[in-house]
């Protein structure tokens, strides 16, 4: 009967109505004896109940672990990882220490994905810093999520969605972002996935034609959510309805931005989602 969000930082609010929050409170407990350092960065935290635990799939950056240089500068190593706590209040600690992606490219936005058979799957980007073209990955999953249990595969990339486009409306946009995974109604299997539309931040789907996490995958011509709403995940509110979480950016007058969190309505009852209104 709580409500838990996740930020930057690795950082948890909770809510009883989704209304008033309390925290942040800090709930992640890296190994800061691993690569990810003494003080890593965590960004794009997702919180998942898988056989009665608690999983934090997040990022984890070390600025000062360069993995590559190129045109777009030096790359820090960058990778996801699965946490685990027996509570969701955490505190969540490194489940394994096996790379669950490769140490050369830096990868981002780790979702869960349990597809029709019960195989389990990582599903991530691989960041455009390294390849100018983003991808959506996935890696099957051992059953108790400690470790990859297959090669990792490509989805696709950020240049195969029309949508996908810089703001002079013509060359494609580099980046994938916030990839989540769902079915209808109907059993169609979508992925969403943020990146730019003009030159602005929104999310938009692909749907695999086979039904199967492998694809292949087509993806839908226009955004499915207004511009500046991206970083989608689907979650049940505490009467069993589906919902969309998101966030929009603010530019700060002193540099940097601020992310504001927001929730939609969804239809999962059709062959396609029909995203509703913005209830906050």
């Amino acid at each position: 009967q709580m409500y838990y969000m996740t930020g930057t930082g690795g950082r948890q609010w909770r809510s009883k109505d989704m209304q008033t929050w309390d925290g942040p409170y800090d709930i992640i407990a890296p190994d800061t004896s691993s690569w990810m350092g003494s003080r890593p960065m965590v960004w794009a935290a997702e919180p998942y109940l898988i056989d009665g635990k608690y999983y934090f799939f997040g990022t984890f950056t070390n600025n000062n672990t360069i993995i590559a240089e190129n045109h777009n500068g030096k790359i820090p190593r960058r990778a996801v990882h699965i946490f685990v706590s027996d509570k969701a209040e955490g505190p969540f600690h490194p489940i394994g220490t096996a790379n669950y992606v490769s140490e050369t490219v830096p990868t981002l936005d780790a979702t869960y994905f349990c597809d029709n058979d019960g195989k389990k799957y990582l599903l991530y980007c691989e960041e455009w810093l390294i390849n100018d073209n983003g991808t959506v990955e996935i890696v099957e999953l051992t059953d108790d999520l400690s470790a990859p249990a297959d090669e990792a595969k490509v989805l696709f990339h950020a240049f195969d969605a029309p949508w996908n486009l810089k703001a002079d409306g013509v060359t494609h946009d580099q980046v994938t972002d916030g990839p989540f995974c769902f079915r209808t109604a109907t059993g169609t299997l979508g992925i969403f996935w943020t990146s730019w539309h003009a030159g602005i931040y929104t999310t938009g789907v692909a749907y695999s034609t086979s039904g199967k996490i492998e694809g292949p995958w087509v993806q839908e011509p226009d955004p499915i959510l207004p511009d500046d709403y991206g970083h989608a995940m689907m979650f049940q509110d505490l009467s069993g309805k589906w919902l969309i979480s998101v966030h929009s950016t603010k530019n700060l007058e002193q540099g940097g931005m601020e992310r504001h969190p927001h929730i939609f309505d969804v239809d999962l009852s059709g062959d396609k989602l029909v995203v509703g209104e913005m209830l906050q």
